[in-house]
């Protein structure tokens, strides 16, 4: 099995919307590939609340059975909208990939 994650620093605002709003839009993005991508096995997502300065504002988490389906996963359509859409909203971004 593949973990996938992915943390991002937000901007403050972008896209003429705040950190919070544009984090509850990727929220509700990434959710909305559950149904559209069959390799993708589990995914959450979420804003920080905790304030520390080493913390990251946002978080995503997938779940695969291969590094193929991951690849296939970032390939597909739909998750290249998101990426899209993040590059628009996002100062700085860290993944981490293994297995388990």
């Amino acid at each position: 099995m593949i973990r996938h994650l992915v943390f991002w620093k937000l901007k403050e605002t972008a896209n003429n919307a705040s950190k919070q709003e544009n984090a509850e839009k990727l929220i509700e993005m990434f959710q909305s590939l559950k149904d559209k991508i069959p390799e993708l096995i589990e995914i959450e997502s979420g804003l920080n609340f905790n304030d520390s300065p080493a913390a990251w504002d946002f978080a995503l988490n997938t779940v695969f059975y291969t590094k193929e389906e991951l690849d296939i996963y970032q390939a597909h359509p739909e998750h290249q909208k998101i990426v899209a859409f993040v590059k628009t909203i996002v100062e700085d971004r860290c993944v981490v990939d293994y297995e388990f």
